[in-house]
């Protein structure tokens, strides 16, 4: 398979390579100086974490105050 890099130096991947990357957003990428290598980088477990608390309409601020609370009752 070929790949064009555009005058953006902008790269399309062929659909049977992407096809094998679904919801994968971005991708490392590295240089051994003869070949450009890419590696999906899959959401991590803190960001689903983030995600369901915001779902949830849990702010940064009530995890703060429930630290606090558990803190305090030693």
């Amino acid at each position: 398979m070929l790949a064009k890099i555009t005058s953006k130096n902008q790269i399309t991947l062929p659909k049977a390579i992407a096809s094998q990357f679904g919801g994968v957003e971005y991708f490392e990428v590295s240089t051994d100086g003869d070949a450009i290598s890419l590696r999906p980088l899959r959401r991590s477990r803190a960001d689903e974490v983030r995600q369901k608390l915001e779902l949830l309409g849990i702010t940064e601020q009530d995890v703060a105050d429930a630290v606090a609370w558990a803190r305090s009752s030693e």
